[in-house]
C-alpha cells in the first residue's frame, strides 16, 4: 500500500479523515485491496484507493462519500453508500 500526498506531520483534519476512511473500509469493504491512501491537497480529500475502482474518500474529516471515477472522462460520481458505488461500478 502507497502513501500519496502527505507530509512528514499530518494535519488535524487529514488525521481526523483518515480514521473516518478507514472505518468506512473496515465496515463495508474490509476484504478489498488497498492500492493507495492519499490526500489531495487541491480538494482536501483523504482517500483509500481500492483495486475495485472505488475510492471511500472524506473531505476535511467529514463524513465518507464513496467515488467512482471514469478514467476515460474524467467525471466523478460521488456515493453515499458502498452499496451504491458498487452497483454503479457494475453496470458501467
Amino acid at each position: 500500500m502507497e502513501m500519496f500526498g502527505f507530509n512528514e506531520r499530518i494535519a488535524f483534519c487529514e488525521a481526523k479523515g483518515l480514521k473516518e476512511v478507514f472505518a468506512a473500509y473496515a465496515e463495508n469493504c474490509p476484504c478489498e485491496y488497498i492500492e493507495m491512501v492519499g490526500f489531495n491537497p487541491n480538494s482536501g480529500y483523504v482517500y483509500i484507493a481500492l483495486d475495485n475502482g472505488i475510492q471511500i474518500g472524506s473531505y476535511l474529516g467529514q463524513r465518507v462519500e464513496f467515488i467512482v471515477m471514469d478514467f476515460e472522462t474524467g467525471e466523478e460520481s460521488f456515493f453515499d453508500s458502498y452499496f451504491l458505488a458498487n452497483n454503479f461500478l457494475a453496470e458501467v
